[in-house]
């Protein structure tokens, strides 16, 4: 008589769902996707001879994972611990190791897995898989910058209590200057965007000048007051606030605009200082010395420079200061808040937890 087919697989509660999502998995081992496939497919009433020839497995294994299913569920699938010899190669030695410096005779900065394999006699795929287990990336290096500023507590929690309460009748403008903006032009024409290419332009180019974007972000609403100067002196920055004061006239009701600046040196200018001094709706906001990125206008410095500057060409700073216009007013008409959520006492819990960090290494 020939074999029946095996009964249907009874799933556990809950399992189906956990199974499918096995399959569907990007980051799970193939076996494991394979296993949870064949389990699905014995649910499903799949014969053990088809299951084996839809996953690629012989019989036998077809019904061995079927009983460690029965058995230990979906735990079942995992593959049993290896037994055998203990590994020999310790992955703490081999990461104390990458972080000692390499010897001056190399003449590198940091190891390469290669030469700490040669250094070590082991194999590269060794030190490499001791680096993902200890989370070491020679290759990787980082910036930081503390501010020693000995009023910074009082300017972080001034600059961003201006930013989570403004003032009753008041504007807040984040305040500064994007210098030496280059007016790049390409040697040879841009090739578009296609279905299977990117934009392409050539590495060669011609620069035609630079140019200074003053700007003045309101945080409320996102809308940028601007104006391209050909130079970032105390000169043209003036200029800019007088531009501010036109763009945001006093209308009689008391109304402050708060500016939130940087520690430049144009800023601090006797004249400036002067001419704020006789607009008293202007109070200033000092960042922190070294915490420009205190100020939310350098957000959207970037997001000018990635949308319009950095991939533009232009044949002139004329050129360039009609396309940064045209940018702004585009922005204008589609901006949004920006929306400041760190509290002075995180700001500085952080800062501090770096700094003690970096006293202890």
């Amino acid at each position: 008589m020939a074999n029946r087919p095996a009964a249907a697989l009874v799933l556990r509660e809950g399992d189906r769902e956990r199974l499918v999502s096995l399959t569907r998995s990007t980051t799970v081992r193939a076996g494991l996707a394979l296993r949870a496939r064949v389990v699905l497919l014995a649910a499903g009433g799949v014969s053990n001879t088809a299951i084996a020839e839809q996953v690629g497995l012989s019989r036998p294994k077809v019904i061995g994972w079927r009983q460690r299913y029965v058995r230990s569920g979906i735990k079942g699938l995992d593959d049993a611990e290896r037994v055998g010899r203990p590994r020999e190669i310790d992955h703490a030695m081999i990461v104390a190791e990458t972080l000692k410096p390499p010897p001056k005779r190399l003449g590198v900065t940091h190891w390469s897995s290669r030469l700490l394999a040669v250094r070590l006699k082991v194999g590269n795929a060794t030190v490499a898989r001791a680096w993902r287990d200890y989370g070491v990336q020679p290759w990787r290096s980082e910036t930081f910058k503390f501010s020693t500023d000995p009023e910074l507590v009082a300017k972080v929690t001034d600059v961003v209590g201006l930013y989570l309460a403004p003032p009753d009748n008041a504007i807040v403008l984040c305040v500064d200057e994007k210098s030496q903006i280059q007016a790049l032009d390409r040697t040879q024409k841009m090739l578009p965007m296609q279905p299977g290419f990117p934009e392409r332009r050539t590495h060669d180019y011609v620069r035609h000048g630079t140019s200074t974007l003053f700007a003045a972000l309101e945080i409320a609403t996102g809308t940028v007051t601007a104006a391209c100067k050909p130079r970032h002196r105390h000169q043209e920055f003036l200029a800019f606030l007088k531009q501010i004061d036109r763009a945001y006239p006093d209308d009689g009701t008391g109304q402050e605009l708060h500016l939130v600046m940087d520690n430049y040196a144009t800023h601090k200018r006797a004249e400036v200082r002067d001419w704020l001094a006789a607009h008293s709706r202007f109070k200033v906001h000092f960042t922190p010395t070294s915490g420009s990125w205190l100020n939310l206008v350098e957000v959207w410095f970037g997001i000018i420079e990635r949308q319009a500057i950095h991939r533009g060409t232009f044949t002139s700073v004329k050129d360039l200061n009609t396309k940064i216009r045209a940018f702004i007013t585009g922005w204008n008409d589609r901006c949004h808040p920006f929306v400041w959520t760190k509290t002075p006492d995180q700001i500085l819990k952080k800062a501090n937890r770096h700094r003690t960090s970096e006293t202890l290494h």
